[in-house]
């Protein structure tokens, strides 16, 4: 395995853009910072929280530099293709869900945790900077999120172990979702991502 930090996001999104991929499905595992987001839960999340702290975040490290808007992150096209999906399948899931992305490897202290909850409902460790480099180059990006444990703030230490078994138990939903969502995405890409740079280059 690669920690979380040590992951080479950049490179990865873009090779994938350089092969021509125009969209990316992101799988996670994460924890649950609030009751009703249960272990075994899938979450289609909408919106995020960056606390990572020294990974390669950009493209554009001069002389060009370009603001793009991360205001929607996740491409609503494919967020509404697998909602739609995972209600169909009967799986328990959560249409929506603020992912509070986190440095690593280490689990978060009680405090910290307590923090998280406040703004945001599930915590990991890979979404960022991977969601906004593929917004740099003008892919789509969806994220699966898999619950495989309730965070610290509920008194109980997260292990290895328990996050290991949760995700052995996810695995078949997870390849059941995308044996059936893919064929869903249409040829043609009918969202606001594929122009994602105009007007953000300076």
């Amino acid at each position: 395995f690669i920690p979380p930090h040590k992951v080479n996001y950049r490179a990865n999104i873009y090779a994938l853009h350089s092969l021509g991929v125009e969209r990316v499905i992101g799988i996670s595992a994460v924890g649950s910072l609030k009751e009703e987001y249960k272990p075994g839960d899938i979450v289609i999340p909408d919106q995020y929280i960056d606390f990572t702290k020294k990974r390669e975040y950009t493209f554009y490290d001069g002389p060009k530099v370009v603001h793009i808007s991360m205001a929607d992150p996740f491409c609503p096209e494919l967020r509404k293709i697998f909602i739609d999906l995972v209600s169909s399948l009967g799986y328990p899931y959560h249409s929506e869900g603020t992912y509070v992305c986190i440095e690593g490897p280490r689990f978060s202290t009680r405090a910290e945790s307590r923090m998280f909850r406040q703004f945001a409902d599930i915590i990991g460790m890979t979404l960022v900077p991977e969601v906004q480099l593929a917004r740099e180059l003008e892919m789509c990006y969806v994220t699966i999120a898999t619950i495989t444990d309730y965070d610290v703030w509920a008194e109980k230490p997260v292990t290895t172990e328990e996050v290991l078994r949760v995700m052995k138990e996810n695995e078949e939903k997870v390849k059941k979702i995308l044996q059936e969502g893919i064929p869903k995405i249409p040829v043609e890409r009918n969202c606001p991502c594929k122009d994602s740079l105009k007007g953000a280059e300076i």
